[in-house]
């Protein structure tokens, strides 16, 4: 008996040491990470260029009684501008961001101005124009953000100098003008930390806007020389597409954060 109980505490004694030996030998495994999350809310700024397409609307209307004279006609052009602007977004889920922002466009989208009845033609610039409006978007990436706005504008027109079929002066011109009217675009907003490049708070983005400004009649002004035989009215609206691309730059951006445990 004393044989068999002394070789039972042996096989317990080693089977011990053994089961110590392979809980020491387990690797280390850390606790799994959140995901990384960026956090769009807070300012930005940004600046950028961009072209246009002008239409117009245009008919000839009566000076002293308003009438039409002629049946409506669609006016053309292009050009160029300039845009800064500033910005609040707010992330309020893990896809959603909406947003508030104003900006301003300077530069040269001209389209035609005519009165066919008198034989002259004229170009019409859109000097500059602001916007304020909010905007929505759903992100595509952490760092890509795809969105659409709308809101309120207004534009600043100059005055048209009109020339004959030939070019020549015909002593008439149209006074510059501001209208007012509304928007609605849409764009892509992205990180530029991309190719291994590491560039925190710095995004670009690609934007198409469409603003529309109500009809507004003006009449053609007589110069001091060169006096014609009459004068008209013409009454257009004006609706401007345009594509911008601009970098911006976000106060609050430090890169997606890692949660730690």
């Amino acid at each position: 008996m004393k044989k068999i109980a002394l070789a039972l505490t042996a096989v317990a004694a080693m089977t011990g040491s053994a089961s110590a030996a392979d809980l020491a030998a387990r690797p280390y495994v850390k606790a799994p990470m959140a995901a990384p999350v960026a956090n769009w809310t807070g300012f930005y700024v940004f600046g950028g260029a961009g072209g246009g397409l002008s239409n117009s609307d245009q008919s000839i209307v009566s000076t002293t009684t308003g009438t039409p004279l002629t049946i409506t006609q669609r006016q053309g052009g292009s050009g160029w501008f300039g845009t800064v602007g500033l910005g609040y977004d707010w992330q309020f889920n893990s896809t959603w961001v909406a947003g508030v922002f104003a900006d301003g466009q300077f530069g040269s989208i001209r389209g035609t101005v005519q009165d066919p009845l008198l034989g002259l033609t004229g170009r019409q610039k859109l000097e500059d124009s602001w916007a304020a409006g909010v905007r929505l978007g759903w992100l595509v990436a952490p760092n890509v953000l795809s969105y659409v706005n709308g809101g309120y504008s207004g534009a600043h027109f100059g005055s048209t100098s009109f020339t004959n079929l030939a070019g020549g002066p015909t002593g008439l011109h149209l006074n510059g003008y501001n209208r007012n009217g509304w928007f609605v675009g849409g764009g892509v907003e992205n990180s530029l930390n991309i190719f291994g490049i590491s560039s925190p708070g710095w995004f670009m983005k690609t934007e198409y806007r469409s603003a529309f400004y109500d009809a507004k009649t003006r009449d053609e002004i007589v110069d001091a020389t060169n006096l014609p035989t009459g004068v008209n009215s013409i009454r257009a609206n004006s609706w401007n597409q345009t594509i911008s691309t601009s970098l911006v730059y976000r106060f609050n951006w430090t890169g997606p954060v890692v949660a730690k445990y």
